[in-house]
């Protein structure tokens, strides 16, 4: 989903589980915590679920990947202190 709505865009970054969502994006945006903050927690079960919320094979392993990568790209962006200005 994209949008504009700066009051929709907070209230995903503030709680997404308070949004009025798809079925499909509630189970990505779970999918995508469980990833993030213990990915060795996804088990068959997880994809499965993910299945019957309409994700492909293909489109999992897009969830996933991208779901890494931004984690990556925060933690080294964190660890080089990008943002925070001078020490």
């Amino acid at each position: 989903m994209i949008t504009l709505d700066e009051t929709f865009a907070q209230a995903l970054r503030r709680d997404w589980r308070s949004v009025d969502l798809s079925t499909a994006d509630r189970a990505m945006l779970a999918y995508v915590e469980q990833v993030t903050k213990d990915p060795r927690q996804v088990q068959p079960a997880t994809l499965d679920g993910l299945r019957r919320a309409g994700f492909d094979d293909r489109a999992i392993l897009q969830i996933t990947a991208i779901t890494a990568w931004f984690n990556y790209i925060n933690r080294m962006a964190d660890a080089l202190g990008v943002g925070r200005g001078p020490a």
